[in-house]
């Protein structure tokens, strides 16, 4: 189930709230968990994909030339 990230306006709490694509379009909103205020503000955290794909990929690498120690090893 997707996980929508969100900022209160009332109170600054960031909490993440979960509701399937569905409930989305329907127009569902979520509900502050520390003040329970509606008046809440939808933000863009990190976006994780998973997946798998055989044979050879012309994607680039996660990680650019340029990284640092402990990253892609």
């Amino acid at each position: 189930m997707p996980t929508y990230e969100y900022i209160c306006n009332e109170c600054g709490e960031k909490f993440d709230f979960y509701m399937s694509i569905a409930e989305k379009e329907s127009g569902k909103k979520p509900k502050c968990p520390n003040c329970n205020s509606s008046n809440v503000i939808k933000v863009f955290g990190n976006i994780t994909v998973i997946g798998s794909r055989s044979g050879s990929s012309n994607l680039p690498p996660v990680c650019g030339p340029k990284a640092g120690p402990g990253c892609c090893g």
